[in-house]
Formats: structure tokens, sequence, C-alpha cells
């Protein structure tokens, strides 16, 4: 009898073991293409439970939308979709014509999905943060305590040693911090755990190679993939994609990709994200991974086969 029931704890402690992550992300997607990227690899990974997809900064209903046709085309309908904060941006929304194909659906607001979803599972969330900061600013602001009760905020933002660019970049304002350093200023002294994944470790280019291995695949994501990367290009006229909001979200599926040190991080009103003296209130990536972070995300990208049965795109006008 007393074999039995230790074999029962052992299945029920290996079952906890891989219960998957309860995640919400919060992303400004449609701008750069990352985060497309670290949406598909969240979908793509059994190690995640998508409670949530909230739409942040500059055309939030757009980009809510946009959000829709990605879990749509995924057969991931089911994903609560939700609008954050609007605000003026000057960045170019350049996944803009394929945003607009998708089918129009109201959206709650993103500030409330947030709060209700810690009252309901406190402790258990991991918010991953992908674009400015304003939606969570007003979270806290609205009701800290309960703010207080995620269980970690993985956070894409940030220059510690190193600024855009090659290694040796002086540090500056990351663009996501910047965006509202008085937003990045109450998460820092939140008291939240905050896990950094800042421009030191998250400067990983999608370069012309693994654009040809994902044109060898042929599934609603990929081909998803491939239409924004165009987009991406034309309204940008970038040339290889940097996976920095990716970057983090392989952390969230394993933290090997890329180890941490703690910090005490002060934000200034510029957006900076300095080093300084305290005890430590964020533990931040700060050597990139490479080989471990692609050897994550391509196979989950070419081998995962989600597929939607429901119509995605919005009735054709002509």
């Amino acid at each position: 009898m007393a074999l039995a029931l230790a074999f029962l704890f052992a299945a029920h402690a290996a079952v906890a073991q891989v219960r998957p992550a309860k995640v919400i992300i919060d992303t400004d997607v449609g701008d750069d293409v990352d985060d497309a990227f670290a949406i598909d690899l969240a979908l793509a990974s059994p190690e995640i439970k998508i409670l949530g997809l909230s739409s942040a900064w500059g055309d939030t209903a757009l980009r809510a939308r946009m959000l829709d046709r990605l879990a749509c085309e995924t057969g991931r309908g089911e994903i609560a979709v939700q609008a954050g904060i609007p605000t003026k941006s000057t960045t170019a929304f350049s996944q803009a014509p394929w945003a607009k194909a998708g089918r129009q659906r109201a959206h709650g607001d993103a500030v409330t999905f947030l709060l209700d979803q810690i009252k309901a599972q406190p402790g258990e969330i991991t918010l991953l943060a992908l674009g400015p900061l304003t939606n969570i600013g007003a979270a806290f602001d609205r009701d800290p305590q309960t703010f207080r009760k995620l269980k970690r905020v993985v956070l894409m933002g940030g220059s510690i040693y190193r600024g855009y660019g090659a290694p040796g970049a002086p540090p500056e304002a990351e663009y996501n911090i910047a965006r509202d350093p008085g937003a990045a200023q109450k998460l820092f002294r939140s008291d939240v755990p905050i896990l950094m994944l800042p421009l030191d470790s998250t400067q990983l280019k999608f370069d012309e190679p693994k654009r040809s291995l994902l044109a060898t695949v042929s599934t609603p994501m990929t081909d998803a993939l491939q239409v924004l990367i165009a987009e991406w290009h034309q309204g940008t006229h970038g040339k290889d994609p940097t996976l920095f909001d990716a970057v983090a979200a392989a952390y969230v599926i394993e933290a090997q990709t890329c180890p941490m040190v703690s910090l005490h991080i002060e934000v200034d009103e510029k957006g900076m994200t300095r080093p300084t003296t305290g005890a430590p209130n964020a533990q931040a990536c700060l050597k990139p991974q490479e080989e471990s972070f692609f050897a994550l995300l391509m196979p989950r990208l070419l081998k995962q086969r989600l597929v939607g049965t429901e119509v995605c795109l919005a009735p054709s006008t002509n």
C-alpha cells in the first residue's frame, strides 16, 4: 500500500512539473515583426497556456485585430484578445495590410482583463510584456495590490551595457521603456519579480538562410510569417529581422535559453535602465545565447501543424 501511494504521489508530481505556464502576452504587434515570431512561438509551445493576448501602444484596435487573425489562422480562436490603451505613435505599422484583412470583432479592455485574471488566479500568471508598458502602468495605478499578485513579469526591454547595434555599442534608451518611462518606473518599483531580456541579449537576426528554411514549410503560421516579413521589409526597408521579442518568449518556455543575473535597476525619465547599487529588483539576461535560442525556435516553427477551421478574413468589399 505504501509503495502504491508513493507511486501515485510521484506520478502527481510529474504531472505538476509539466503543467503549462499561464501566460498573458501584452504586445505592440504589427510595427516590427519580432512580436509575431514571439506570439507564434508561444502558440506552438505546449509549455505555455495563453490566457489572453492584449494590444499595446499606438493603434491598439488594429493591433487587436491582428492578434485575432494570428490566433484564428492557427486554430486558437478561443484565446481572449483585448485592446489596450490607445496612444499616439510615430512608428510605422508595417503590417497594417495583413491586420486590416482580418475580420473585425469587439474587444474588451486589456487593463481590466489583466487585473481580473490575476484576481482569479493569484500567484499563477506570467505577464509577457513585449511592448511599451502603458497598459501595465495603468493596471498598477488602478489596483496595485492585485497587480502585485502576478507570479512574474518577463520583459523584453531595457539596455544595461549594450545599446542597439553590434556588441560594444553603448547603452541607450530602449524603445519599449522609452515610450513610457513612467510606466516602467512603476513596474520596477512594484516588487513583482521581473525577468528582463534587454538589448544586451536579444539582438539575434532571422537571416536569409533561416528565412529560406522557413519557406520550405507551408502552414497557416509559416505562410503568415512570410507575408509579415515581406510587409516589414517593404515598410521599413530592413534586411534581417531582429527577434528581440521572440527571445523573451523563448525564455518563458525554457529558462536555459537565456541565463539571468540579479541587478538593481533604476529607470530614469528618458527611459534609461541603469544598474545601480541596492537590493536586486530584477534579473536580466546579459549575453545572447544564439545557439540555444534557434535550437528552440526553428523546430517549433517548422514542425507545428496548427490549422484553423474558422473564417479569419473580413468579407471582401469588391
